[in-house]
């Protein structure tokens, strides 16, 4: 594809590599951009900046936040007994939109996959240890895909919270199998996690 300004083709680029993003829909993209007025396409690039300089991640759940503790963690209504272990921030929200759910979370920030050389070191199960250590947490809940990659974390979290007595489950899998949790719809999400099971190991 040929480009008639650098500017177009460095912007095409950069949209390019979103996920399902392709060349063409980037190009298609950075053509509607430039028909906005200055301030909307100013406002947009303000906002993706401050991803990166006004975002913090939660120091208890290691949810996204804008303050050094999100507001589930911090707001006391919620049951800090119960922990939804999820993999990352789009599945907390698909769950949270369910209003079923007064638990915490804890966002593990990826899945174990050795074919991928992602160890438990590599996501962030130590701080859901060192939570589950003072003997507050009476359940976790695992909320993970169904997928041989959820299935191996769930498995080898279930192992290291038996030593500390908590109790472990699962939700239901109305989710299909190999599927996403972020893309399950609302009525789903609330079932399955109403209709939990243990987990043993």
């Amino acid at each position: 594809m040929q480009y008639t300004s650098e500017v177009v083709e460095q912007a095409v680029e950069a949209l390019s590599g979103f996920p399902g993003i392709g060349r063409r829909t980037a190009l298609r993209l950075v053509m509607h951009l430039l028909k906005r007025p200055d301030m909307e396409v100013a406002r947009m690039a303000e906002a993706l900046l401050k991803l990166k300089t006004d975002l913090f991640v939660c120091k208890i759940c290691n949810n996204v936040s804008d303050g050094e503790t999100c507001q589930v963690c911090s707001n006391p209504a919620r049951e800090s007994s119960l922990i939804c272990v999820v993999e990352d921030y789009s599945d907390q929200m698909a769950i949270e939109s369910t209003g079923q759910y007064r638990g915490v979370y804890h966002i593990l920030g990826g899945l174990i996959s050795p074919m991928d050389g992602i160890g438990p070191e590599d996501i962030h199960v130590n701080s859901l240890l060192k939570r589950a250590e003072d003997g507050s947490v009476n359940e976790v809940i695992m909320a993970l895909s169904a997928t041989v990659e959820g299935d191996t974390t769930m498995y080898y979290l279930a192992r290291k919270l038996k030593d500390y007595g908590v109790k472990t489950s699962c939700i239901a899998r109305g989710i299909a199998v190999g599927g996403e949790i972020e893309y399950a719809d609302e009525i789903t999400l609330a079932r399955s996690l109403q209709q939990r099971t243990p987990y043993s190991v």
